[in-house]
């Protein structure tokens, strides 16, 4: 009988956790109907010879919820090997929503996430209220990949308890109970699983804190109470610990959010785990209790990212250090050519240099607090500060810092990030690892990324567009962690297994995540010798003008959704086969093995 498609040639890394095997890929009707010789006659063959053929990645934190009302491309998680994807995370979301509460919500998601909120605002294709109809909404534009929704915390407190919630009041009973059954209607409508917000550095475009991140164990464990029965659902929470307050403010913190995992009778939380300069053993402490809270039988994960949780800095990105200078702020309406040619004049740049930074940019928006900050400890940052290249380099050596630069050239750290920024044509960005670089390496992420626990993620996709681009963590996973590393590289088939079978089993996705014949045809090409990482580039192509990061790849020969080819040599293809995945559409087959085990 003829296939639709073959994969012909490859090496099949099958998510397992096993070692590559040279073999053919059948598909057919959307599935793999055989692996290994694959001797009838197909439609359309791919080459593979010498590359990888892999499962598609499943990617559990993107925060597409704006973006899949009007995107049917989905990058740049499409473009980067991305197949299923996950939103509503960290308790902010577009549903369940009253109509008088859509500015309400578009303003928090711009605060919390860095999406422009007229992009938002022009690009939102409202037309729900209740979360099931959300879910039906978004299901009706087709896409290139799949995408689960999840109900966030701050919608849903914000639709239940109104005002009450924007002033952090406590919930009465009767709010919790109806938030319960409210969540209990989602997730029997489609939802796969609720998500909550508990940290500081969340905040919304008017900079209130968000309405769930004060929820009291009573509201946590009570909502969560709505998963008791049913055969699918997770949990995920950020939230600071608390750690700088003390050993005892981190503990009742991680009681909470335990109390609110055991109260879902089973159904598995993961929380955001990260390397904070802080407090750097803080990443550990979240570990063991994790693992404590597993051997009592309260399924809790981590979602770890595969490289620094880093910030980029330009004078096309979101902020930079001089948008508050006053030279600067006279210059800022200039084009970006015209910019840089009067910021490089001798004059100009002394002036800058000698002026102190003010509370509000050129265009009236306040200055956000993070340059403040840098320019509060330029020197610190110096060190920590990196030019990103054409090619980046995501685990730098501390003698390629600005902080070098500046030493070797006997001139003030400042003057230094200066002169980087005006090199060039402008667009030049500079990178500041905030997280998970503690020690000037990535050693502490390759712990954490091996860690039985562990969930390889946080590649927030649709989230802080014009400051951090780290949708590509499945590339860089395969390009860096499994290839370029000097050292203590990960063997490629535990990388794959990281990016696929793994966060698929966790989600409870069942028919996808494992090459397996019955198992349905979502799948990577890679050219693993030639995959390699364009620098980010700011684009102008969000609704109202709106701009983003984009960060694309050299290297993916082809990604396969549900038996079409949405993507060939690293270029969109127009195919759009994805849609909403409901819990009842991911269903063992007669052929599924079962969930794969971290090996």
């Amino acid at each position: 009988m003829t296939y639709d498609l073959k994969i012909a040639g490859g090496t099949v890394f099958d998510g397992t956790g096993s070692a590559g095997v040279p073999a053919n890929v059948a598909i057919r009707d959307g599935r793999i109907v055989e692996i290994g010789e694959c001797s009838d006659t197909a439609k359309r063959t791919i080459g593979a010879r010498g590359a990888i053929v892999t499962p598609g990645f499943v990617d559990l934190h993107c925060h597409y919820d704006g973006q899949v009302s009007w995107d049917a491309e989905m990058m740049p998680s499409s473009i980067h090997g991305v197949t299923t994807c996950l939103v509503g995370n960290c308790g902010v979301g577009f549903a369940p929503v009253r109509s008088q509460d859509h500015t309400r919500l578009i303003r928090l998601m711009e605060g919390v996430e860095d999406i422009p909120g007229a992009a938002l605002a022009e690009g939102i294709r409202w037309g729900w209220e209740s979360f099931a109809e959300y879910i039906d909404v978004i299901d009706g534009i087709p896409r290139t990949i799949d995408v689960g929704l999840q109900v966030p915390h701050d919608a849903l407190r914000l639709f239940v308890m109104g005002d009450r919630a924007e002033q952090l009041e406590a919930a009465t009973p009767a709010d919790v109970e109806q938030m319960r059954t409210l969540l209990r209607a989602a997730l029997e409508a489609g939802a796969w699983g609720f998500s909550t917000g508990r940290t500081d550095n969340h905040r919304s475009a008017d900079g209130h804190a968000t309405p769930a991140s004060e929820a009291r164990r009573d509201e946590l464990v009570g909502v969560a109470r709505a998963f008791e029965g049913l055969g699918h659902g997770v949990l995920q929470a950020v939230s600071d610990f608390d750690m700088e307050q003390g050993p005892s403010h981190f503990d009742a913190e991680f009681d909470l959010l335990e109390a609110m995992a055991a109260a879902a009778g089973g159904h598995p939380t993961s929380l955001s785990l990260l390397q904070r300069d802080q407090a750097s053993d803080q990443w550990r402490r979240i570990l063991e209790r994790v693992e404590r809270a597993n051997g009592a039988h309260v399924p809790m994960r981590v979602q770890v990212a595969t490289r620094p949780i880093g910030v980029l800095l330009g004078f096309e990105a979101t902020f930079h250090p001089f948008m508050g200078f006053p030279t600067y702020k006279s210059l800022a309406h200039l084009p970006i050519e015209e910019r840089v040619r009067r910021m490089r004049e001798p004059e100009i740049r002394a002036r800058i240099l000698s002026e102190r930074s003010e509370p509000v940019a050129g265009d009236g928006s306040p200055i956000p607090p993070l340059a403040d900050k840098l320019l509060e400890n330029i020197d610190f940052v110096a060190m920590r500060l990196f030019t990103l290249g054409e090619r980046p380099n995501y685990e730098p050596d501390r003698a390629n810092s600005i902080f070098a630069q500046a030493l070797a050239r006997e001139v003030p750290p400042l003057a230094a990030v200066y002169d980087a920024m005006v090199a060039g044509d402008g667009r030049a960005l500079l990178y500041f690892p905030l997280y998970n670089y503690t020690d000037n390496s990535l050693d502490a992420v390759r712990e954490m990324m091996l860690h039985p626990l562990a969930l390889v993620s946080l590649s927030d996709g649709g989230a802080h567009v014009g400051t951090v681009c780290d949708a590509s963590y499945g590339t860089f996973m395969l390009q860096h962690w499994t290839r370029d590393r000097p050292h203590d590289r990960i063997a490629i088939e535990r990388a794959v297994q990281l990016l696929t079978s793994i966060p698929a089993a966790y989600l409870g996705l069942h028919d996808r995540g494992v090459l397996r014949p019955g198992m349905r045809a979502d799948l990577n090409v890679i050219d693993l010798a030639n995959l390699a990482l364009e620098s980010p580039k700011l684009v102008h192509d969000l609704p109202a003008g709106g701009r983003r990061l984009i960060q694309r790849a050299h290297g993916y020969r082809a990604t396969i959704v549900r038996g079409e080819v949405i993507l060939e040599n690293d270029q969109l293809t127009g195919a759009r086969p994805g849609r909403v995945v409901r819990p009842t559409t991911s269903v063992p087959t007669a052929a599924s093995p079962a969930l794969p085990q971290p090996k």
